[in-house]
Formats: structure tokens, C-alpha cells, sequence
């Protein structure tokens, strides 16, 4: 067995898990179930992995987990704060409309 992925963040771990299966990739999840001995245990102790049955499929795994990394980078970097072309008042990233005067000028 070899260990392909972990993380803190569950949407990654069950976006990595939902890929796997759908290509019918064999794996297992360690510590799916530890979370609640945290503070018992240290947290990298407790934290979900991600590990293959057989390492055979490592190269085509890695690639699905670096495919889902570099698209939740992607979508993140075009998360910024932007200014409005109507009023010149600075809009966080969640904003599709600027606050201040209701115009939807988020530049593209």
C-alpha cells in the first residue's frame, strides 16, 4: 500500500474519493473515523489519508489528485477583491454586485 493524499479539509478529501471511485481506483481511507480523538491524540495522527490497495495505480491516482489541486487553485486565485467601474469602491471577491451603488461593473 502506498499513501497518495491527506488533508484537513473534508471537501478535498471526499473531491479526491468521488474521482477514485469513479474511475474505479482501488483505495482505502485511514482515519476516517479518528476526528473525534483529537485532543486525545495529536492532529497528524488523527487526519484522514488517503492510501492506494495497489500501488500500480499510483501514477494515474497522482494525476487525478494534482488535476483536482491545480483546478481548486485556479478557482481560488480568481476569488479577488475587485473595483467597480461605476464608482470606484472596492468590492471583496463575493460580491458580484458593488455594494455601494447596486451597478454590476465587476470587471472581467
Amino acid at each position: 500500500m502506498k499513501k497518495l493524499f491527506t488533508s484537513q479539509d473534508a471537501f478535498e478529501m471526499q473531491a479526491v474519493r468521488s474521482e477514485l471511485d469513479a474511475l474505479t481506483i482501488p483505495y482505502m481511507v485511514k482515519n476516517e473515523f479518528a476526528s473525534g480523538a483529537i485532543g486525545e491524540l495529536p492532529w497528524q495522527d488523527s487526519q484522514q489519508e488517503v492510501w492506494l490497495v495497489d500501488e500500480s495505480w499510483y501514477g494515474r491516482a497522482s494525476q487525478v489528485v494534482e488535476a483536482l489541486i491545480n483546478n481548486a487553485n485556479k478557482a481560488a486565485s480568481a476569488r479577488e477583491d475587485w473595483l467597480c467601474t461605476q464608482c470606484g469602491e472596492e468590492n471583496g471577491s463575493a460580491f458580484e454586485l458593488c455594494w455601494q451603488c447596486n451597478e454590476g461593473n465587476r470587471p472581467e
